[in-house]
C-alpha cells in the first residue's frame, strides 16, 4: 500500500493518452459547411448543372442547330396544364424556337459553353490575381508599382473596354483558331483580365499580414529562399480566401459572357449560349416567354448558387468563425 502511494505522484507526471483521437481539420470545415443550408444548395446544384451539361448529350442526342421547320414555335410540355390547344410535343420536352430547332438540346449546349467560358476565366483569373498579389505583397520595392497598375485597370470602365476589345481582336483570333475556337479564346481571356483585380487586393493583404509572422521569420533567419517561403509558407495559409474569391470569379465570368453574348458580340450567331438564347428570344418574348425564362433561369441559379457556395465556403474556412 506504501508502495503505491509513492508511485501515484510519479504515474501522475506522465503524459495521459488522449481520451479521444484528434479531430480531422476538414472534418471540421465539413461540419461547419453543411450547417450553412445555402451553401449546401449551392453546392448541390453547381454539380448538378455541371453533371447535366457535360452528359446530356450522351441522353439527349438531338442536334441543338438542326432545323425542323415542320416543328417550329412547339411549346413546353408544362404549357399544356393551363392551354389545352398549345402545340406541344413528347419528343420536345421543353419546345423548339422559331427555327424548329430544339431547346433541350439548346441549353444543355449553351450551358455546357458558358460553364466553360466561366471556369477558364475564373483559373486564369485567379492564377493572375494571386501572382500579382504575392508579388506586390511579399516584394515591398515591386509593391507601389503593381497596386497602382491594379488601381487603373479597376477604374476603367469594363463594359466598353470588353466591346472595344472584341471588335479589335475578333478576327484576327478566329482567323488563327476558328471561329467558335477563336472566340472562345478572346472571350475567356477579356474576361480573365478585366477580373483579376479582386484577387490581387485580396491576397495582398493576406500576404501583408503573414509575412511579420514568427514562421516567416525564422524561415527568413535560416536563410530560406524567398521562392520557397511563398510556395511552402504563404500560399497554403491563404487558400481560404483564394478559394473564396475563386467562386466569385466564377459566377462574375457566367454573367460577363452572357451579356457579351445577349449584346451580340459573343460566339458566333449559330454557336449556342444561355446569353446568346437570351438574345434570340426577346424579339418573340410576349407570345413566347418561356424562351425568355428557361436560359434565364439557369443563369440566375448556377450564379446563385456558386454565391451561395463562396459564403459557406468562406464561413468554413475561417478559423475565427468555424465552431460557433
Amino acid at each position: 500500500m506504501t508502495d503505491t502511494a509513492q508511485l501515484d505522484p510519479i504515474a501522475a507526471l506522465k503524459d495521459k493518452e488522449p481520451s479521444k483521437p484528434p479531430r480531422s481539420q476538414w472534418k471540421d470545415v465539413w461540419d461547419q459547411f453543411r450547417k450553412h443550408k445555402g451553401a449546401l444548395f449551392g453546392g448541390g446544384f453547381l454539380i448538378f448543372i455541371t453533371l447535366f451539361v457535360i452528359l446530356g448529350p450522351l441522353i439527349w442526342q438531338l442536334d441543338p442547330q438542326k432545323l425542323d421547320i415542320r416543328n417550329k414555335d412547339v411549346r413546353p410540355i408544362y404549357t399544356w396544364l393551363w392551354d389545352s390547344d398549345a402545340k406541344v410535343s413528347w419528343t420536345r420536352p421543353l419546345g423548339t424556337d422559331n427555327l424548329g430547332r430544339d431547346m433541350l438540346a439548346n441549353m444543355i449546349k449553351g450551358g455546357r459553353t458558358s460553364l466553360a467560358v466561366g471556369w477558364a476565366a475564373m483559373v486564369l483569373a485567379l492564377f493572375v490575381g494571386t501572382l500579382i498579389g504575392v508579388l506586390s505583397g511579399y516584394f515591398k520595392r515591386l509593391d507601389g508599382i503593381l497596386m497602382r497598375f491594379t488601381d487603373l485597370v479597376l477604374s476603367l470602365p469594363l463594359l466598353p473596354l470588353l466591346l472595344v476589345a472584341v471588335t479589335l481582336f475578333r478576327q484576327p483570333l478566329r482567323a488563327a483558331f476558328g471561329p467558335e475556337q477563336g472566340m472562345f479564346v478572346l472571350i475567356v481571356g477579356i474576361i480573365a483580365i478585366t477580373s483579376w483585380m479582386q484577387t490581387a487586393r485580396i491576397v495582398r493583404g493576406e500576404i501583408l499580414a503573414l509575412k511579420e509572422r514568427e514562421f516567416i521569420l525564422a524561415a527568413r533567419s535560416i536563410g530560406t529562399t524567398p521562392y520557397k517561403i511563398i510556395t511552402r509558407h504563404l500560399l497554403p495559409n491563404i487558400m481560404s480566401p483564394i478559394m473564396v474569391s475563386a467562386t466569385l470569379g466564377l459566377a462574375t465570368a457566367i454573367i460577363t459572357e452572357s451579356a457579351l453574348s445577349f449584346l451580340g458580340v459573343g460566339f458566333p450567331s449559330d454557336f449556342p449560349t444561355w446569353g446568346k438564347m437570351l438574345a434570340d428570344s426577346v424579339p418573340r418574348m410576349t407570345e413566347y416567354p418561356e424562351r425568355v425564362l428557361l436560359p434565364g433561369i439557369a443563369i440566375s441559379l448556377t450564379v446563385l448558387s456558386v454565391n451561395y457556395l463562396g459564403d459557406g465556403l468562406r464561413d468554413a474556412l475561417d478559423p475565427r468563425i468555424r465552431g460557433r
